[in-house]
C-alpha cells in the first residue's frame, strides 16, 4: 500500500488553492489536510497538524513564505516545505533555500511535475525547478557562491564535522539517499539520518539542501559526480 503524504497547502488566493487542491486529490497518496492563506496560519498549521509537506508560496500577507518557511523548520524541522510560486528572482530562489526550503517550483510547472516534486521531497530528496537550479549552479560555478556566503579562515575546522560526517555530506551532495549512504557505508538508514541531524546541527542548517549548499560554497565537497 503506497504511504499517504499528509499536506497543507499555503496561498493567499483561494482559487489558487482550491485548483490546486482538486488536481491534487485526485492522487491516492496525497492527502490536503489544512489551507493557510498567509504566512502565520501556515506557521501556525504546520505546528498543529503536522504535515509531511506544506506547498509554500511566496507572497502572502502577514507573513511573506520566506520567514515562514524559516519559522516551520525552526519549530518543525521535520516538516519539508515545497515552494510553489510565479517568482524566480534571485532573492526569493536563494533566501527560500537558506531559510531551509526543500524544494522550489514555479507555478509553471505540469501537474505532473509538482505531484513528483512532492513525493520527492516527502522522501527527504530536495526538488528544484530546472530554473532554479540553473541558478544556483551559475553562482556555484561563478565562484561567487551563495548569498551571504561565509568568508573565514577556518576551512580546514569543516565547522567541526567528523571525517564520517563529512563524508556523507559528500554522498549527500552527490545525489544519494539515505538507503544508498547506507549501502555505500554499510550502515543503517537510521545511522545515516542520525549523521545527518548531528550534520544540520553543527552546520546550523535544516534541510539537506541547505547543508549542501554550505558545503560547497565553503569549497569542501562538489556536486554531482566526480
Amino acid at each position: 500500500m503506497t504511504q499517504e503524504i499528509r499536506l497543507v497547502l499555503a496561498d493567499d488566493h483561494a482559487v489558487v488553492r482550491s485548483g490546486t487542491r482538486e488536481l491534487l486529490e485526485q492522487q491516492p497518496d496525497l492527502i490536503i489536510v489544512g489551507e493557510a492563506s498567509d504566512g502565520e496560519e501556515a506557521v501556525r498549521l504546520a505546528q498543529e497538524l503536522e504535515p509531511d509537506v506544506v506547498i509554500m508560496d511566496v507572497r502572502m500577507p502577514k507573513l511573506n513564505g520566506i520567514e515562514a518557511t524559516r519559522r516551520i523548520k525552526s519549530q518543525k524541522p521535520g516538516v519539508r516545505i515545497l515552494v510553489l510560486t510565479a517568482h524566480d528572482d534571485d532573492e526569493y530562489v536563494f533566501a527560500l533555500l537558506q531559510a531551509g526550503a526543500n524544494g522550489y517550483l514555479l507555478k509553471t510547472a505540469e501537474i505532473e511535475e509538482l505531484v513528483r516534486a512532492i513525493r520527492t521531497v516527502a522522501s527527504g530528496q530536495p526538488a528544484l525547478a530546472p530554473e532554479v537550479t540553473g541558478k544556483v549552479m551559475a553562482q556555484f560555478t561563478s565562484g561567487r557562491g551563495l548569498p551571504e556566503v561565509v568568508t573565514d579562515n577556518h576551512h580546514d575546522t569543516y565547522d567541526g564535522l567528523t571525517d564520517r560526517e563529512l563524508g556523507i555530506l559528500r554522498l549527500v551532495g552527490k545525489g544519494m539517499s539515505n538507503k544508498q549512504i547506507g549501502k555505500e557505508l554499510f550502515i543503517s538508514d537510521r545511522t545515516v539520518q542520525a549523521h545527518l541531524s548531528n550534520i544540520f546541527s553543527k552546520l546550523g542548517v535544516n534541510s539537506r539542501t541547505e547543508a549542501v549548499m554550505h558545503a560547497v560554497r565553503r569549497g569542501w565537497i562538489t556536486t554531482g559526480q566526480e
